[in-house]
């Protein structure tokens, strides 16, 4: 079914015009101006016809280390990822960039939001290298607000006392399995599900 004949409850009077879209990147490093952007997931959420939010959507790229960044084996053997791998398949930056943006303008027009917010788990770490990448390839019309962001580190301290992602979702009755973590994808996923499962706790107390 496309997203066009998809029954859509609009976000757009929910975050004040912005598009919640959940993000993590894994990276070569700490340091968004030096270090490679190695991976990039982003899960589009939806609002079904009681007003719960949902996952609707996983887009996800390899991104190839831009010229001349830096590759901490520290931060390699965390997320396992080699960036040279012959059967990686990876785009350069502008590109993976672009895949990722394109349906997430789509959302946006469909959610009658005006631009997206990023959620993510300390999200300043995701913003700033999704920023950073942008600069570099003077890609024009980044859907992101430049700085603001929801983070889960701050929903999951309020929600169940707990700052830890997996100690989030533990506490919240989300399956978690530590040697799937540090993937873009299912780390993304597990956010995505941590901000759902506290945005509809929310919903349900305000009833």
């Amino acid at each position: 079914m496309s997203i066009e004949a998809q029954e859509l409850t609009p976000f757009g009077k929910r975050f004040r015009g912005f598009y919640p879209v959940v993000i993590d990147v894994e990276t070569g490093g700490f340091n968004a101006t030096t270090d490679a952007l190695l991976e990039i997931a982003a899960v589009l959420l939806a609002i079904n016809e009681t007003g719960e939010f949902y996952c609707q959507e996983t887009i996800a790229t390899h991104v190839k280390p831009f010229e001349g960044a830096n590759l901490e084996p520290a931060s390699l053997e965390v997320n396992g990822i080699d960036p040279f791998h012959p059967l990686r398949i990876a785009l350069p930056e502008k590109e993976a960039l672009q895949k990722i943006f394109k349906p997430i303008r789509e959302h946006i027009k469909l959610n009658k939001c005006t631009r997206a917010i990023l959620v993510g788990h300390n999200a300043f770490f995701d913003l700033g290298f999704i920023n950073a990448a942008v600069e570099r390839t003077k890609l024009k019309n980044n859907p992101f607000h430049p700085f603001s962001n929801f983070d889960t580190v701050t929903l999951g301290a309020l929600a169940y006392s707990q700052t830890v992602l997996s100690r989030i979702a533990e506490a919240a009755d989300i399956e978690w399995d530590n040697s799937s973590a540090h993937s873009a994808v299912y780390d993304a996923e597990k956010t995505a599900a941590v901000f759902c499962d506290v945005m509809n706790k929310w919903q349900l107390l305000q009833a």
